[in-house]
């Protein structure tokens, strides 16, 4: 599986989770039997939740920092997902550079979101990558 693919099934889960209100490893394991056969999809799979679920709360924050009037609560769902996972391969998988991840964002905002998810995911992502810099 290719990391976009891993990314798509990855963002599906954390759209699942926010839905569901439910962040548990049981949701992730059900997921991952359902949808994750091989184990060259499973290590980039468990990298991104990794990444997301031990520094939710950071992302969280630095999204809402950096998009404009916009709380985590308002935002689409597809799009928090798309962001939270973008966000975590920015700030903390150095494996990937930020605008193969922001790339990938956008191309599954105009896949997955609404009209103008795209736009808004780069911008935020944009953002994020620039206060990143700045630390």
């Amino acid at each position: 599986m290719r990391r976009t693919e891993a990314r798509e099934l990855f963002m599906q889960l954390l759209f699942q989770m926010e839905v569901q209100n439910d962040y548990g490893k049981e949701i992730k394991e059900r997921f991952v039997q359902e949808h994750l056969r091989e184990s060259n999809q499973l290590d980039y799979f468990n990298n991104l939740y990794e990444a997301t679920a031990n520094n939710l709360d950071q992302i969280d924050v630095k999204l809402e920092a950096c998009s404009s009037n916009w709380k985590i609560n308002r935002m689409a769902k597809v799009d928090l997902a798309i962001l939270r996972l973008s966000a975590a391969e920015i700030l903390y998988l150095d494996e990937v550079p930020d605008s193969a991840s922001i790339n990938e964002a956008v191309d599954m905002a105009k896949k997955f979101g609404g009209d103008d998810s795209g736009k808004f995911i780069n911008g935020i992502l944009g953002k994020v990558v620039r206060t990143k810099d700045a630390e």
